[in-house]
């Protein structure tokens, strides 16, 4: 029989925990970096690149999938995986962040969301049973229940209101994903912690996301403007909230620093667009900090990106000709950009995970900081 999904911590240091998810696609080691395939890709990358860079996993997203080229196409073809062309794990997002963030004209009630499609105005309900329902035609490995996301500016009533419904919806995810037959019996999935910035809120949606009971716990509702000292603050209190033995994702995080100060905090996974956005833009991760390649003083720069670095694009080309190319609007220079940000990623959890097991978490976060913030 193969495995469904089996969670080990290895080692601990302070709050954050080394480990690894085994599922029957593959191993994922903790903390893990996920990067973003939003449409079947992660942006300006071959898989098998993806996966040199030291990826375990990517994400999927449910909400651009299913309007485009849509779940039961995707299932007819034979899955996410075999589409695009990626044999590891894959995690899906619900959607519900997309579409409050992307959808015109949204109508949220008990039932779900409706909404118009962003491409061509069509109308949509997206419920939790039907998320979870695109979620199992993509064939996806990490499920994430459908939840509403609000500001963290909003007012507390109705931070209280989209923390509760988010939970009632949890146990219809919950419950729609069990129905899932083989599915279910292969693959797992999360509930999601919501509850704006307040601990009163975030605690009572840990308490009912356990009680329903899931195989991993996501923290969300941050990274969405509050800013690094309000999210860290909330962070010193959420992932506590959530059992210690299942994996904790936070959701949306994030820059390099951010993934630092939470994996201190005792966060395993995260996902973000920002390594292939920034590689499309012309910005590079560095450990001395972001690089804009556009910037004339690279013109003539013969130097790697980034010289301790490793990665193919680091020991075969120079910063002049990545200037070049991005200048020039030239394709390889966003493919070129985003392998070495993805790399970089993909690096810095390596050395956090190492770091947590020989106990030296703290010295390397300090000296990563002072060096990436200079």
């Amino acid at each position: 029989m193969s495995t469904r999904f089996v969670f080990t911590i290895a080692a601990t240091d302070g709050a954050a925990r080394t480990g690894s998810i085994a599922m029957h696609r593959g191993t994922i080691r903790t903390p893990a970096f996920m990067p973003v395939g939003t449409a079947a890709t992660v942006k300006a990358m071959k898989p098998k690149d993806v996966e040199a860079a030291g990826a375990d996993i990517i994400l999927g997203n449910t909400y651009h999938l299913m309007l485009r080229p849509g779940a039961e196409r995707v299932a007819r073809l034979g899955g996410l995986h075999r589409f695009m062309g990626w044999d590891r794990p894959i995690l899906t997002d619900s959607g519900g962040y997309q579409v409050m963030s992307l959808s015109d004209l949204t109508k949220r009630s008990e039932e779900g969301i409706t909404f118009k499609s962003h491409l061509d105005g069509t109308r949509h309900l997206l419920s939790p049973e039907r998320s979870i329902e695109i979620q199992r035609l993509l064939g996806s490995n990490i499920v994430m229940a459908f939840d509403e996301l609000v500001p963290t500016t909003s007012t507390r009533e109705v931070q209280a209101a989209a923390m509760e419904r988010s939970m009632r919806w949890a146990k219809r995810s919950r419950d729609a994903f069990d129905g899932g037959g083989d599915h279910a019996a292969q693959n797992a999935i999360f509930g999601i912690q919501q509850g704006a910035l307040d601990q009163g809120f975030r605690k009572a949606s840990a308490d009912a996301l356990i009680d329903i009971g899931f195989d991993g716990y996501a923290i969300g509702g941050l990274a969405v403007g509050e800013g690094q000292e309000a999210m860290f603050i909330c962070l010193d209190f959420a992932p506590g909230q959530l059992p210690a033995d299942k994996p904790r994702y936070l959701m949306g995080v994030g820059k390099p620093d951010d993934i630092v100060g939470a994996v201190e905090r005792g966060v395993d996974m995260f996902d973000c667009v920002l390594p292939t956005r920034s590689g499309r833009t012309g910005q590079a991760f560095t450990r001395d900090g972001p690089i804009n390649i556009r910037n004339a003083r690279f013109n003539e720069d013969q130097g790697p990106l980034d010289p301790e670095c490793g990665c193919p694009t680091c020991a075969t080309w120079s910063r002049a000709y990545l200037h070049h190319l991005v200048r020039a609007g030239e394709i390889l220079g966003a493919m070129l950009m985003t392998e070495h940000n993805i790399f970089f990623y993909e690096k810095l959890m390596a050395d956090l995970r190492a770091a947590i097991a020989e106990g030296r978490l703290k010295a390397f976060a300090d000296a990563f900081r002072a060096r990436y913030q200079r």
